[in-house]
């Protein structure tokens, strides 16, 4: 028995996000090093080619990136296995009535959250790893969507039924919404509309993309509203009674929330250029990425100077005391990672303002891997604070 099996917490289906998000930074060193001239995103072929006829640096990249998607795309899918059946037996526990009555009761929002990670996280996993599988993607799309559709679903469901508890009922604790915590469900929904949006940036049928950018749009809207809302409640308990040093983390989730709804619009604008001739420019790109990276940087100064504040690092990372909330650390530095090579190869490059392969690009892609790479050192981290086997007496409280 594990120490997050003994002590399960619908958290815990971040460590299946972060492993998902781990595998996208990989896969951004396959999309903006590997040539994939005619496609969107590059595929098997691609990557074949260049490991059988690139230079010695070339092929080390791309083993490099396999390795990556292949490990974190495998610890994403068995966590959220983990997940699936603890949280089942979690639900059935009489435990679970006075949590979905409590202000935690938003955290099942985690379990779409991280099955939209996981339909992102196979997409990937397939046009890595499997030979032809572009001549037959116009016929995934419409799969795909189903999927995020019913993610969906499952995601409004959740927190219809949270938000219609508390309008009848009352119960929630304003005084305790000293975090971001509530930020969880725009997380959600934000990420299963980056996954409607996938069709629109890669499709050539205008129906599809069409489809993928109203379906997308819809769901990024709700969650930009709902991401608006939490952080009006949420800033008053904290002047006021300081933040909950638990979920300390919830800070900074506004990050890959940025993240998800630039790379969501990135597809829309490609979708609407290829299908609907709607021309954006390379300078609109990088305006656009800038002011999303600025967002980012702002609330990862914040959350970094309020954790060192309290102390949350050396309490729960490399002390002695655990909490599942740890794992929503993983998710900004990834989203950061994943951001800096958007704004380095879709903002800088395309506007002429940095030569690809340069200097200075190769500075910049540094400190996208430079995160990327603490993020996995984190994981492991906690890894080994939370899926190490325990006796039941030796549980810490």
């Amino acid at each position: 028995m594990t120490l997050a099996a003994n002590r399960y917490s619908p958290l815990y289906f971040l460590a299946s996000v972060g492993a998902g998000g781990l595998t996208v930074t990989f896969f951004m060193w396959l999309m903006f090093w590997v040539p994939h001239t005619g496609r969107p995103v590059p595929i098997f072929e691609d990557n074949w080619a260049v490991l059988t006829g690139g230079t010695l640096a070339q092929q080390a990249m791309v083993l490099g990136a396999w390795a990556g998607i292949a490990i974190f795309g495998f610890l994403n899918l068995k966590l959220l296995a983990f997940n699936l059946g603890r949280f089942a037996a979690f639900r059935r526990s009489d435990a679970y009535e006075a949590f979905a009555k409590s202000n935690a009761g938003s955290q099942v929002l985690a379990l779409p959250l991280a099955l939209a990670m996981s339909v992102n996280a196979a997409f990937i996993l397939g046009l890595t790893f499997v030979p032809g599988l572009w001549s037959i993607v116009e016929y995934l799309f419409p799969v795909a969507m189903a999927a995020f559709l019913a993610i969906g679903w499952l995601a409004f469901r959740e927190l219809g039924h949270f938000i219609k508890e508390r309008l009848h009922s009352g119960g929630f604790d304003c005084s305790a919404n000293n975090s971001f915590a509530q930020m969880l469900p725009a997380f959600a929904l934000a990420m299963t509309g980056v996954g409607l949006a996938a069709p629109a940036a890669m499709t050539l049928v205008p129906v599809v993309a069409g489809v993928s950018i109203v379906l997308s749009t819809f769901f990024i809207t709700a969650a930009i509203i709902l991401a608006l809302i939490v952080m009006v409640m949420s800033v008053r308990p904290m002047l006021e009674h300081g933040v909950n040093v638990e979920a300390a983390p919830t800070l900074m989730v506004v990050i890959p929330l940025m993240t998800v709804i630039g790379i969501a619009i990135l597809r829309q604008n490609h979708g609407l250029h290829v299908s609907f001739e709607a021309h954006g420019t390379a300078a609109d790109t990088l305006v656009l990425l800038t002011r999303f990276l600025s967002i980012e940087v702002i609330f990862a100064l914040f959350g970094l100077a309020v954790l060192s504040r309290v102390g949350y690092v050396a309490r729960f990372v490399t002390g002695s005391e655990t909490s599942a909330g740890s794992y929503a650390l993983v998710c900004p530095g990834v989203a950061l990672s994943v951001m800096t090579h958007f704004w380095l190869n879709k903002g800088l490059v395309a506007a002429g303002i940095v030569a690809k392969y340069s200097v200075a690009y190769w500075a910049i892609s540094g400190v996208a891997v430079a995160f990327q790479f603490a993020m996995i050192v984190l994981v492991w981290m906690l890894a080994r604070n939370h899926f190490k086997p325990v006796s039941g007496a030796a549980v810490p409280a």
